[in-house]
């Protein structure tokens, strides 16, 4: 991978930036990116693990569910650990 260096950049632009940065929740590398790869019409070849659709999807519900359900792997059982 390449890499860049922007040099006298606006104070207005990098404003926006970080503005759009902090909107994304994104780090300004990963912002400025996106919006490159948007405005340029490449088709980024970003890899996914596919979990990305399923973030903050759960609700308190489905989380005590899930900790209901794992709580037995969570306990230590002293006999294995003599």
């Amino acid at each position: 991978m390449k890499h860049l260096t922007i040099r006298q950049v606006p104070p207005e632009l990098a404003a926006a930036l970080d503005e759009e940065r902090r909107r994304r929740g994104t780090s300004l590398n990963r912002t400025v990116l996106d919006l490159l790869t948007q405005a340029l019409g490449v088709r980024a070849s970003r890899r996914s693990n596919g979990l990305a659709r399923l973030a903050g999807t759960w609700s308190e519900d489905d989380l005590r569910q899930f900790d209901d359900a794992v709580a037995l792997t969570e306990q230590i059982d002293d006999e294995l650990w003599r």
